[in-house]
This record gives structure tokens, sequence and C-alpha cells, in this order.
């Protein structure tokens, strides 16, 4: 089996937050501008943190450089800990423990995050169900804004930790937002789509995933994941 990198998205592909994330960025922005409405129109599937804030920052006609981003991504980290903590609606997805364990098992194998949370907010969100030390390693949204960039940097980690070079390398991208899909052909690796999030199974299909599965619990998604395993 080839070395092979799998870089796991976190919302709607790991967990739901039940909206704590959303309801963590209304307070940084009212926080910090006044304004709770900045980011209501927008959905955020597929963004990082930093496209996130930027956008709503210009929606707001503010300042939208580094320090103006830094400042709410600050005041958000300090309400994700509440919210996350306090969310009714937090579920892991079907199958997520059953594919992190049996990756586990195999040492050519490198898990990892790829995802547009910062890496204190990926942390946040998953030590609730204690699967942030799942993973060894990440490309996150303090990496890059751009989600192929940080995906790159992600695959870069992972083939280190394989004593490899990326591209002698299996990379698969596990998300499920056409944007995970798109960036995962950017840097020319596998998509893994699951359909646990907003969007249904013909529209990642039609984005070109590689796989496209209800769960990670569907046939076929072990095969994909561990073909000669």
């Amino acid at each position: 089996m080839l070395p092979t990198v799998l870089l796991f998205d976190i919302d709607g592909t790991l967990i739901d937050t039940g909206g704590a994330g959303r309801r963590s960025m209304e307070r940084a922005f009212a926080h910090v501008t006044g304004r709770a409405d900045a980011c209501s129109f927008f959905s955020f599937d597929g963004m990082t943190d930093r496209a996130i804030v930027r956008r709503g920052l210009e929606g707001l006609g503010a300042i939208a450089d580094d320090p103006s981003i830094d400042r709410v991504l600050a005041a958000y980290l300090d309400a994700l800990v509440a919210e996350v903590a306090a969310s009714t609606g937090y579920i892991t997805h079907p199958g997520v423990d059953v594919v992190l364990d049996r990756a586990a098992k195999h040492p050519h194998i490198a898990l990892g995050l790829g995802t547009g949370n910062v890496r204190d907010g990926a942390r946040i969100k998953l030590d609730r169900v204690r699967l942030f030390d799942r993973f060894s390693f990440g490309g996150f949204g303090c990496d890059h804004e751009e989600r192929a960039s940080l995906l790159h940097a992600g695959a870069r980690r992972g083939a280190e930790r394989l004593g490899k070079e990326p591209g002698d390398c299996r990379i698969v991208v596990i998300g499920d937002t056409p944007k995970d899909i798109a960036a995962a052909r950017a840097i020319g690796a596998e998509s893994l789509a699951v359909a646990t999030g907003r969007f249904v199974a013909g529209d990642l299909r039609e984005a070109g995933a590689t796989f496209v599965c209800d769960n990670l619990l569907s046939p076929g998604v072990c095969a994909m994941l561990f073909p000669d395993a």
C-alpha cells in the first residue's frame, strides 16, 4: 500500500457543533464591531475562519487587514469555549471512530486534519468528544486563508511523518462540501465526500468527488481509504 495521508475536515464531516461556531462568530463580531449580524448574509460551508471574518468585515465596510481579522478571531475563540460546552445539538457523525481506529492501526497512514478552522478552534471543537488528540498534525485555517493552500500544508506535514515527499504519497481529503473537493483537486489529491453536512450526495458527485457516501459507515468507505489493508 502506498504511504497515505488522510486529511479530515471537521464541521459537517467529523462533527456538527449544533451552531456553536456561527453563534461564536456572531458574538465575536458584536464584541469587536458592535454588529452581530455581520455574517448573517452568507453560508460558512467550506470557508476558512479567516475568510469568514474577512468577508464579514468587508460586508460592514470595515477594514479587513490582518490585525482586524486577528482581533475578531481572538474574540471568536473566547466565545467558542462556552458555546461548544453549552451546545445541545453537538453530534459526532456515524463511523468516525470506526475509520479513525482502523487508520491508526497502519504505520503507512498519517492521520491528520484538513480544516478551515484555526488550530485552537479545531481543538476546542474536537476536545468535547476527545477527538483532537487522534490527529497528530493538520493543515489549518491559520496556515492559510485559502483551502487548497492549507491542505497543501497538511499534506506536507503528513508526508514528513511518513518520511516521504508529498509526491510519493497518496493524499485523500475527507470532507462534506464542494469546496473540500475543489481544494483536493487543486493539490492533486483524491477526495472522499460524505453527505453528512448541508450537501446531498448528488451535489458532491457533481462537484467531482473521487468517492461519495452517505456517511463513514457506508459500504465502500474502508475499501476506498484502505484499498490494500
